[in-house]
């Protein structure tokens, strides 16, 4: 079983700051005017980015009355443009210190603190009181959580009754070798991809019921813009999802890709709701 901190060890996550703050000037960008839009290529590192996350929050139905949770919420990307775009308060919580210190930093400097908090901790023991939320969304997290029933529990306890759990991870889809390093992990003793099955019998053990949307389709095509972006650019972008994903970040992406395009993972989207 991985421990939590082998976990936050892979994310890293420090110098992001200094990082960002030097791309930004690049595009002629600072901290007292850059806004949530400014940041999409470098704080939404999961397939699809942005779009990913908008359509989402479509299929969440997420209003402007609703308190969200973002489990695993790295940066503070999603959970800032779901707080922006739905006019709603948003609660991000993180494994890894250094994201959530970035997160709240890019926050106040989008102006968006008085909507949106951050929090360090495990979403395996989330640090909120029984039904203090309407929405939860989780983003590629669940591959790194081997106790999905845990997870699926704890969601239920902080949600109220009919709240909405939209999970969007990569997910095991038939037998075959993932190589490393991807995006989620170095090997395979912190990487715990499961199928569709598992994740549903998680679901239902917690109280929920919903819907699965296959994504491969969609993933697919986010790789091939990405490459032919890439092949006409001059060199890495001013922000990119470089400053998070690393030096190794082609081959992370690369191995990922070539697992989706064999067929045995790809993404998927639950949207369940508290039966």
């Amino acid at each position: 079983m991985a421990r939590d901190d082998d976990i936050a060890e892979h994310y890293g996550g420090e110098g992001l700051v200094a990082a960002i703050t030097a791309g930004l000037a690049k595009v002629a960008k600072a901290p007292d005017n850059v806004t949530f839009e400014d940041l999409a290529a470098a704080d939404e590192f999961h397939i699809g980015g942005r779009a990913a996350t908008a359509a989402l929050c479509e299929r969440a139905q997420i209003t402007a009355d609703d308190h969200v949770l973002d489990l695993g919420s790295g940066i503070g990307g999603p959970a800032r443009f779901i707080a922006a775009t739905r006019s709603c308060r948003v609660t991000g919580v993180d494994l890894t210190p250094s994201f959530v210190e970035a997160a709240r930093t890019f926050t106040e400097w989008t102006g968006l603190e008085h909507q949106v908090d951050f929090e360090v901790g495990s979403i395996l023991a989330l640090p909120f009181e029984d039904d203090s939320f309407d929405c939860a969304v989780q983003l590629h997290v669940g591959m790194n959580i081997e106790d999905k029933a845990t997870l699926a529990a704890e969601v239920a306890r902080v949600l109220r009754p009919g709240g909405r759990y939209v999970i969007y991870d990569v997910m095991r889809r038939s037998d075959g070798n993932l190589r490393y390093p991807v995006p989620w992990a170095t090997d395979s003793s912190h990487s715990f991809i499961a199928t569709p099955e598992q994740y549903r019998e998680a679901l239902a053990g917690a109280g929920f019921v919903g819907e699965q949307l296959d994504l491969r389709d969609a993933a697919l095509s986010f790789f091939a813009a990405q490459a032919e972006a890439a092949a006409k650019a001059p060199g890495p972008p001013a922000l990119g999802l470089h400053f998070v994903l690393g030096p190794d970040m082609a081959t992370k992406l690369g191995n990922l890709r070539a697992a989706i395009v064999a067929g045995f993972v790809g993404p998927v989207e639950f949207n369940a709701r508290l039966d």
